[in-house]
């Protein structure tokens, strides 16, 4: 069966996808296109370059995700130099060991900027903060008087994930030289299940997001620290939730990820297997029950009765 994939942001516990990607690889679903923000650029990235599930658990495996927390000197000194890494660069830490490990592992496939991949393969969201606009990348290139070809597969995913605050915005320069912040996708849409829309689908597009009802945050707000996170969960969780309509749900594998937050990157091995198993059990559950053409009917329902 053919389909696209559309894949949420959720830090580690993108590990989650996984699981779900093998149970979909065993009832022989073929990714047509591909698109994910943050954690979920990461997976829509190397199943567009042909990884199967199977290869990226172990590479997941062996990478090292406290090196996500890409810390300088700075970042020994308690509170104090996190703070100042915060007014220097306008992020806590770096990003760059991403783009390093995810680069090395899209080389190996042959695959280095947009250009090597297929037209319309991989689409990937960030966030713009100097225009206050959404990118989709490289359908977006365009507006930098860029090609696909001028931008990496790997930088254009830490774009994508390079939480507020958490993480340095990645400066991008244009081809007139303009400057350009880019930051987490989830700022404007975490979860992009609308991205491959059509009147009448050829193949289903199937979303892979986390469990949740509702907005995350802390009802208290003792400090400034604190008005942050609130703010950037706020922006990240709240947009896509107010769109999650009946046709998105029926097509979303949702897993559930217990207490376990985008920047838990240090998981151990009963984490790890968890998250795992959360998504290898939901797809199959959701394979189990799911008809494309009682969805396509379902569909056309709901427009008639708009």
């Amino acid at each position: 069966m053919k389909a696209d994939a559309v894949f949420e942001g959720g830090g580690a516990r993108g590990i989650a996808f996984i699981g779900a990607i093998q149970a979909m690889e065993e009832e022989k679903v073929e990714w047509e296109r591909l698109a994910g923000t943050s954690a979920g650029a990461i997976i829509a990235a190397l199943l567009a370059s042909g990884y199967k599930s199977h290869e990226i658990r172990y590479h997941l495996s062996k990478l090292d995700f406290s090196k996500l927390r890409g810390g300088t000197f700075l970042n020994r000194i308690p509170i104090l130099g996190s703070l100042l890494e915060l007014m220097i660069h306008l992020g806590i830490y770096k990003n760059d060991y991403l783009e390093t490990w995810l680069d090395s592992l899209l080389t190996e496939k042959g695959i280095r900027t947009f250009a090597d991949l297929p037209e319309e393969k991989l689409k990937i969201i960030a966030s713009d903060v100097s225009n206050g606009e959404m990118l989709i990348l490289p359908d977006d290139l365009v507006r930098y008087g860029m090609t696909p070809v001028d931008l990496k597969v790997s930088t254009a995913v830490m774009m994508s994930a390079s939480l507020p605050f958490f993480y340095r915005p990645v400066i991008w320069k244009s081809k007139d030289r303009k400057k350009s912040y880019i930051l987490d996708g989830g700022l404007l849409s975490n979860f992009p299940i609308w991205i491959f829309d059509t009147d009448n689908p050829r193949w289903p597009t199937f979303g892979f997001r986390f469990v949740k009802d509702k907005v995350n945050i802390d009802p208290v707000i003792p400090t400034p620290l604190h008005l942050f996170k609130n703010i950037i969960k706020t922006m990240i969780q709240a947009h896509d939730l107010r769109y999650l309509n009946k046709e998105t749900i029926e097509r979303t594998i949702q897993i559930p990820a217990g207490d376990l937050n985008a920047t838990d990157f240090e998981l151990d091995k009963d984490e790890i297997d968890f998250l795992y198993m959360s998504g290898y059990t939901s797809a199959k559950e959701f394979l189990s029950k799911w008809d494309f053409e009682q969805h396509k009917i379902n569909r056309m329902q709901r427009l008639d009765n708009k």
